[in-house]
C-alpha cells in the first residue's frame, strides 16, 4: 500500500476513535455532575464545562501548530493522544466539579489530535488526491459523533459514567499506539521562522486567502451551532412529546452524520476535479436553503428527510475549507494554518450555541433556522467574493518572505 494511503487509513481510524471518545463522554457531563453530588446550578456547570475546553483550545491551537511545523506533526499527535488518555482516566476519579473543570481546561489547552492528523494527510497526500483524502478524514469525525453517544450511553447504563470516561482514555491510548507504529511523515519541511504565536499570526495576516478561509470556517461553524441547543427541543415539539422522543431525537441528530459518511468522499473526488471553492459554494448554498426548508415541516418524518438531504450537501463544506487551507499555504506553514483553522472552528462552536439559545429565547426556534439559513447564504457570498484573490504560488511567496 502506498505510504499516503496507509497514513490516511491509520489516521482515519485514530480520528474515529478520538472523536468517538469525545462524543461518548460530553453528552453525559450533566448526569456525571449529578453523580458526583452537584445539586445546584447544574445547567451553569454544564455550560461552563462544555465551553471551557473549546475556549482553551482556541487559545492554544496556534502555539501547538507552531511547534508542529518546527518539530513535526506526528510528535504533536502522539503528545495530544497521550494527554487525552491521561485526562479521561483522571476524569473517572473526580469528586468535585472544580476538578472536572480543571481537567476540561487542560484538555483544551493540550489536545490537538485531529487537527494534527488532518495536517499530515493534507501535506503527505498527492496533490490530485487531496480532496478525496480530506473528505475521507471528515467521515471519521462524522462516524465518531454517531458511535460515541451510543457507546457511552450503553456503558453508562450497564456500568456507570466513570467507566465511560475510563474507556475513552483507553481508546485514545490505542489510537496513539497506531500513530506511533504505522504513520510516516515523509514530506516534512521544518519551519525556519521564530517559534511564537505572534509570528504565526503575523504570517497568517499577510495571506489574504487564508484569512478569508478562517473567517469562512468561523462563520460556518457559528451558523451550524446556533441550531444545536434548540434542535432537540424542536424535535420533541414536532414529535408531540412522544415517550420515545429522546430516541427519535438521537436518530435525527445522526442523520447528518450518516449522510456525511455516504457523500463526503464523493464530494472530495469532485473537488479534486473542479476545485474546492466551487464545492464550498455548492455546500454553503445547499446548507442555507436546507436550513430554511426545515422551517415549514412540522411532521417529524418530513423533517427527517429534509435533515438528511441537508446533510448530503452540507458535508462538502468543511472538507472544502480544509482543502483551501492546503491550497493557500506552503507546506512548512501548514500545521500552523490548520491550528488557526481549528481556533476559528472552536470560536464559532463556542459562540453559536450562545446566540442560538438567546435568539430562540427572545423570538422562536423557527427564527434560529431562518437566521442560520441566511448566515450560510451570506457565507456563500463571501466564498464567491474570495475567488478574486491570488493563486497559491503568490501566497507562498508572500508567506515565505515574512518567514525569511
Amino acid at each position: 500500500m502506498e505510504s499516503w494511503k496507509k497514513n490516511l487509513w491509520v489516521l482515519w481510524f485514530g480520528s474515529l476513535i478520538v472523536s468517538s471518545s469525545f462524543s461518548m463522554v460530553v453528552p453525559f457531563l450533566p448526569l456525571f455532575l449529578i453523580e458526583i453530588g452537584v445539586t445546584k446550578n447544574i445547567e451553569m456547570w454544564s455550560g461552563l464545562l462544555f465551553s471551557a475546553a473549546f475556549f482553551a483550545g482556541a487559545l492554544s491551537s496556534p502555539f501547538w501548530g507552531s511547534v508542529g511545523d518546527k518539530y513535526g506533526r506526528k510528535p504533536m499527535i502522539i503528545r495530544a493522544g497521550f494527554v487525552l488518555c491521561i485526562i479521561y482516566l483522571l476524569t473517572a476519579f473526580v469528586t468535585h466539579p472544580v476538578q472536572l473543570l480543571i481537567l476540561r481546561i487542560l484538555q483544551g489547552l493540550l489536545s490537538g489530535f485531529i487537527p494534527g492528523a488532518i495536517a499530515i494527510v493534507g501535506t503527505n497526500t498527492p496533490e490530485k488526491r487531496v480532496g478525496y483524502a480530506l473528505s475521507t478524514m471528515s467521515t471519521a469525525t462524522a462516524t465518531g459523533s454517531i458511535m460515541g453517544p451510543l457507546l457511552g450511553g450503553v456503558l453508562s447504563k450497564v456500568f456507570d459514567n466513570r467507566l465511560a470516561f475510563g474507556s475513552a482514555g483507553v481508546l485514545c491510548f490505542l489510537a496513539t499506539l497506531l500513530v506511533i507504529f504505522y504513520v510516516k511523515e515523509e514530506k516534512f519541511v521544518p519551519s525556519k521562522g521564530k517559534l511564537s504565536v505572534f509570528n504565526t499570526l503575523k504570517q497568517a495576516a499577510v495571506n489574504k486567502m487564508l484569512m478569508i478561509v478562517l473567517v469562512l470556517t468561523m462563520v460556518t461553524q457559528f451558523s451550524v451551532m446556533t441550531i444545536e441547543p434548540v434542535l432537540s427541543l424542536y424535535i420533541v415539539e414536532i414529535g408531540h412529546s412522544a415517550s420515545d422522543a429522546s430516541i427519535l431525537a438521537g436518530f435525527i441528530f445522526s442523520l447528518v452524520g450518516i449522510a456525511s459518511i455516504i457523500f463526503a468522499p464523493r464530494w472530495g473526488k469532485l473537488a479534486d476535479k473542479v476545485g474546492f471553492q466551487k464545492i464550498l459554494m455548492i455546500g454553503l448554498f445547499a446548507g442555507g436553503i436546507g436550513s430554511l426548508l426545515q422551517i415549514p415541516f412540522h411532521n417529524i418524518w418530513a423533517f427527517s428527510v429534509v435533515r438528511f438531504l441537508y446533510g448530503c450537501f452540507f458535508c462538502a463544506v468543511f472538507p472544502a475549507l480544509n482543502g483551501l487551507v492546503v491550497r493557500s499555504t506552503p507546506s512548512d506553514f501548514r500545521g500552523r494554518a490548520f491550528s488557526l483553522n481549528q481556533t476559528a472552528n472552536q470560536l464559532g462552536g463556542m459562540l453559536g450555541p450562545l446566540a442560538g439559545g438567546a435568539i430562540s429565547g427572545v423570538f422562536s426556534i423557527h427564527t434560529v433556522f431562518l437566521i442560520t439559513g441566511l448566515f450560510l447564504l451570506l457565507t456563500m457570498g463571501l466564498a464567491y467574493w474570495s475567488q478574486r484573490f491570488g493563486s497559491l504560488s503568490a501566497q507562498q511567496a508572500s508567506t515565505k518572505a515574512i518567514d525569511g
